[in-house]
């Protein structure tokens, strides 16, 4: 346990030596001026924050392995077994609580060399009305293995969870995080990754439904050759707050790092809920030692209708001049009647146009997710959101 004189305002030297803990009680109840929290709207986060929360409950959990699986173990683990806890602490008061409230764990292991490319799927879903779940699941992919999970959350209720992933040397592990909780749910996720040698990491989100939902990922890299991959989606409407927080660590040489999300947002101006409110907040780390990184960090938004707002901070933080690449890009924009002048012109209706734009816009990060049921949904959803949009401007 940490000293309870130093807490979370230990004064740290850059954004990759945050002060972490296992315990809740290392971290004051964080305000809306702290500069981690200044987007989040904790008064409608039910007690996650401040310990407030509703009744704690088992998560409802199902973790289902696909037919070819090979080298595949899942078991439920005690909170005290040394196979969880190894990529850190947490770096605010929700992840923290987490740690201290959840029961069990869950626990996927995929043995060294083996090989799958079907995903394994983890089907997190909410408890419902007036309770509080917890939760921590840990993926740890050995040495040479390849892996793909899929890891779901769906229904309503209030839900805090910790997600480790381990990519061990020459492993590679794609995962899919799909937020599509019902629109009443709560749910803040932190979500670290260590990486061996040469290991690759493919980290895919996605969020379009839940009240509020913020997922905390960040990336280590605690050796060279290691490869990540950050890509994620969202849309939210009226009533609806999403914020992605990242960080990627690299602390060791000949490291490569890309990051790029996309937001859409939008409203309906005679609604009685909060206003559509997104929020991305990047931060890359190149450390002194991180000779010949390679680095770019995007985030681009979209808002399609008044009463929606996006914050996008991308933050690049450089400690040696030794880097093969790095950079960063951040946007926010309103539709673009140029793009749609250009396809009426072509005889395409004014609608049909702006729902090819607004899907040509998310097609760059869905298309490179691997798994091809996912890309359909994810598609369908986006349609789906579109069609809520026609119904908002008529």
């Amino acid at each position: 346990m940490a000293d309870a004189t130093v807490k979370n305002a230990t004064v740290h030297n850059n954004k990759g030596d945050l002060f972490t803990s296992f315990d809740v009680a290392d971290f004051d109840v964080p305000h809306g001026k702290d500069e981690v929290w200044q987007f989040v709207p904790l008064r409608r986060l039910r007690g996650l924050h401040n310990g407030e929360f509703a009744e704690a409950v088992l998560p409802n959990v199902e973790i289902t392995l696909p037919e070819t699986a090979k080298g595949i173990e899942a078991e439920v683990l005690e909170l005290d077994d040394d196979r969880l806890r190894r990529t850190g602490g947490a770096v605010d008061r929700v992840g923290a609580q987490a740690f201290t409230s959840a029961q069990k764990a869950r626990y996927v292991h995929f043995d060294k060399d083996s090989r799958n490319t079907e995903p394994v799927t983890v089907h997190v879903q909410g408890q419902g009305e007036g309770v509080t779940s917890f939760g921590h699941l840990v993926i740890d992919v050995e040495q040479g293995a390849e892996a793909v999970v899929d890891l779901r959350y769906t229904g309503s209720g209030t839900h805090a969870d910790n997600v480790e992933f381990i990519v061990g040397d020459n492993a590679k592990l794609t995962v899919i995080v799909d937020a599509s909780w019902d629109d009443d749910a709560v749910h803040l996720s932190g979500q670290a990754a260590v990486l061996g040698r040469d290991a690759v990491l493919r980290h895919n989100v996605a969020v379009f439904g839940g009240e509020v939902v913020r997922i905390v990922p960040r990336v280590r890299f605690t050796a060279p050759g290691g490869d990540a991959e950050m890509l994620g989606v969202y849309f939210a409407d009226d009533g609806q707050f999403f914020e992605q927080r990242l960080l990627v660590d690299h602390a060791v040489p000949n490291c490569r790092s890309n990051v790029l999300y996309k937001g859409a947002l939008q409203a309906d101006k005679n609604s009685d809920k909060p206003e559509a409110r997104t929020a991305w907040v990047g931060d890359v780390l190149i450390r002194a030692d991180a000779q010949g990184t390679d680095t770019y960090e995007a985030n681009r938004n979209l808002v399609l209708t008044e009463g929606a707002r996006a914050d996008a901070v991308p933050n690049l933080e450089i400690e040696t001049g030794e880097i093969a690449g790095a950079g960063h890009a951040a946007t926010v924009g309103r539709f673009d009647d140029e793009q749609e002048f250009y396809l009426r012109s072509r005889g395409i209706p004014a609608e049909e146009a702006r729902r090819l734009i607004v899907r040509g816009f998310f097609s760059e990060v869905i298309g490179r997710i691997p798994v091809a049921d996912i890309r359909e949904e994810l598609e369908r959803r986006v349609a789906d959101e579109l069609d809520t949009l026609k119904a908002k401007t008529h």
